[in-house]
């Protein structure tokens, strides 16, 4: 097993780079590429030949290695992850500068934690899609990591029961950050300056997708480095261990092994580039095409297939354990969580239970199992779309985490590594 302390290191790395869907993606792909994966456009015809793969689609991207003959009952290896996070968005028109202050408009995306967002330091990025010829446009990442933007509290002096009745926000009224000072003659709203801080001329701007981030770096945390504090832990720890796992697990002799890290998870999944796409079927049956399987093979392929949806998973809580089931607390640090509902909001099954548990096994993993309160709704992951959509067995395995959905969260830093290893272990499986 890799260094521990290197691992947490290098996905506080992974982290920082992306701060948005599109940003991991880009890193995702320049590690394969490093790796010698080719990147191939769904466009194109593929190629034949036995190999290591990537193909993006928008904030998505799938990435297999296959070997020179693919047989069917060496079935498919899958590690499923998202690469979008809960955040504030930028709305169409976002500039609102309206009296003394310059504000942005937003929009919550997923499920945010919106007192998490006040009092930090904020950046924004995304693409901008820039005029090119014959009306077409060319998306071009942009990164403007520098505290910009701000969403400042209420003074207790101006809300005196904040700490016994807690913050209530108004998503409409008090989540948009201001990010200046209106001046005299000054035009030039939020997309502009972001073109302009790029070096991007603004008038030749079409389209953009912008978003906030916390400009705070990722860090190793606790009196023993015991922790990884960073925004975006949930989900992109599960990306980056995916692509490690990836690119560390062997060549498949007659089997296939892959990722796919989807966008849109934390709003349902339901786009073209969300885990209920045709996305990860589509390839699946390109690569089968490829490698000359026809139909029925390509049906024995899959049966004798599993998949991995790769999310975090809740820590109890240290200050709010009645939050918890009793007879399933979670520890950071305790090792991946095998995550079950019997109402299929994770995908777990007893025998991918069994399976997972004798790869933990040979690797002296820990493993921990999460159930919900019953009387608490529970939450998903891609792994009951996926595994419906694909039609191969899943388990739902994550990295414990505290303060999900937070603008910044927490997790092991020992877990890292040991997740890498496991996926691995998965994909050589």
């Amino acid at each position: 097993m890799a260094n521990p302390t290197s691992r947490a290191e290098d996905l506080c790395s992974f982290i920082a780079a992306s701060p948005t869907p599109h940003h991991a993606v880009r890193q995702a792909v320049n590690r394969l590429s490093d790796a010698g994966f080719t990147v191939v456009a769904e466009s194109d015809r593929w190629p034949a030949e036995a190999g290591s793969y990537v193909v993006v689609r928008g904030g998505s991207v799938i990435a297999w290695r296959r070997g020179v003959a693919v047989d069917p009952t060496a079935g498919l290896r899958l590690v499923g992850a998202h690469t979008d996070s809960p955040n504030l968005r930028l709305k169409p028109h976002p500039d609102d500068d309206s009296g003394r202050w310059r504000r942005v408009a937003i929009e919550p995306y997923g499920g945010v934690l919106w007192n998490s967002w006040l009092d930090r330091d904020l950046g924004v990025a995304g693409r901008l899609f820039v005029r090119a010829e014959a009306g077409q446009s060319t998306p071009v990442l942009v990164n403007v990591n520098e505290p910009w933007l701000r969403i400042p509290q209420l003074a207790i002096h101006l809300d005196r029961n904040v700490n016994t009745d807690g913050v209530r926000l108004d998503p409409s009224r008090h989540l948009d950050p201001v990010w200046g000072l209106r001046e005299q003659g000054t035009t030039d709203g939020i997309i502009a300056a972001v073109a302009n801080h790029v070096g991007i001329d603004p008038l030749e701007i079409v389209g953009a997708e912008l978003m906030c981030h916390d400009v705070n770096a990722p860090a190793i945390t606790g009196a023993r480095g015991e922790f990884i504090s960073s925004a975006r832990i949930d989900n992109q720890l599960s990306c980056w261990a995916a692509v490690q796992a990836l690119v560390e697990a062997p060549v498949p002799e007659g089997g296939i092994v892959m990722i796919c890290l989807f966008d849109h998870e934390e709003v349902g999944s339901q786009s073209a580039t969300g885990a209920d796409s045709r996305f990860a079927a589509d390839v699946i049956a390109r690569i089968a095409a490829s490698a000359d399987l026809d139909i029925e093979d390509e049906a024995r392929l899959r049966a004798n297939s599993w998949a991995i949806s790769a999310d975090g998973a809740h820590a109890t809580h240290p200050t709010r354990p009645e939050a918890h089931d009793a007879r399933h607390l979670i520890d950071l640090d305790g090792g991946p969580v095998v995550k079950f509902n019997a109402n299929q909001r994770y995908a777990t099954t007893a025998e991918g239970v069994a399976w997972v548990t004798s790869l933990a096994d040979s690797l002296r993993i820990p493993l921990q199992h999460f159930s919900m309160r019953n009387d608490l709704p529970c939450g998903s992951t891609i792994g009951p779309l996926s595994a419906a959509a694909l039609g191969i067995p899943t388990v739902d395995l994550g990295v414990a985490q505290l303060a999900m959905h937070s603008a910044r969260e927490m997790c092991g830093t020992l877990d890292a590594g040991r997740f890498v290893d496991l996926l691995r272990a998965a994909l050589s499986s």
